[in-house]
């Protein structure tokens, strides 16, 4: 049984700025928006992605206009399964809360991140993982 996955901001971010189309990132990234397995988001997580890839500085990275990032993240949208968060255990980052809160919604859940942070955190929700972890156990690949 596939885990339904929680993917954190900097692995998509990431897969929209690698030149490696094989890379663990980039394979994610492509399966969420072809829904090649189970991922899941709430409002907070989709406004993040947006703020974020939406920064100048990653924007000329990914070459991405603004009207093309909102197409991006509607197609996530359509794949995703929506959670409403929960209050859960305090994040090891407060800026992180919300993916603590989306974690503790839903008892399936596995976080994919690459915030060393997080992947470090004792008091973690739900399991963690890196993303080449995640794409090895999805694609047999690392």
């Amino acid at each position: 049984m596939t885990r339904v996955a929680a993917i954190d901001t900097n692995v998509v971010a990431a897969g929209l700025m690698t030149a490696r189309q094989d890379s663990p990132t980039a394979r994610i990234l492509d399966g969420m928006l072809t829904a090649a397995f189970p991922f899941a988001l709430s409002e907070a997580l989709l406004a993040e992605y947006r703020e974020v890839l939406n920064r100048p500085a990653l924007c000329k990275r990914h070459g991405l206009s603004s009207d093309e990032i909102d197409s991006l993240l509607a197609t996530l949208a359509e794949h995703a399964i929506v959670l409403e968060p929960v209050k859960g255990s305090a994040a090891p980052d407060s800026g992180d809360q919300h993916l603590w809160d989306l974690l503790a919604s839903h008892g399936d859940l596995c976080l994919v991140t690459g915030d060393r942070v997080l992947l470090e955190s004792r008091n973690a929700p739900a399991p963690l993982l890196a993303p080449a972890t995640f794409a090895a156990e999805l694609f047999g690949c690392g």
